[in-house]
């Protein structure tokens, strides 16, 4: 997911660059490249979780982590993507639940190292 993740934002960003820019008022190119960058952010934790899962295999509570992650990072970055193409501001409320899932992934994971510790 990590990977894949990491694919659609290098893709993304550059439609948002390079397509969308013409097309898309400051605000919402803005708001596009916050979605992006919170994608490939998390994208890239989602390998560091691999990483993780393979050193700590005991450490299964690691999957809720990842799919907390995956989930939010669907939910925040896909509402914003949404709400910049579409102009309907009403998906600026959806995006609050994707951070929501973001920073309980984050904080199930501190808490899984540190008990690990």
């Amino acid at each position: 997911m990590g990977s894949l993740g990491c694919f659609l934002g290098v893709g993304l960003g550059a439609f948002g660059a390079h397509a969308l820019k013409a097309h898309l008022s400051p605000e919402f190119l803005s708001i596009f490249e916050t979605g992006v960058r919170y994608q490939m952010y998390h994208s890239l934790a989602l390998l560091g979780l691999g990483m993780l899962s393979h050193l700590f295999p005991e450490l299964t509570r690691l999957k809720t982590v990842g799919f907390l992650m995956t989930a939010g990072t669907v939910i925040f970055s896909g509402s914003l993507y949404i709400l910049c193409l579409s102009g309907v501001k009403a998906w600026g409320a959806v995006t609050p639940i994707g951070g929501v899932l973001l920073l309980s992934a984050w904080l199930l994971l501190s808490w899984l190292v540190m008990r690990r510790l």
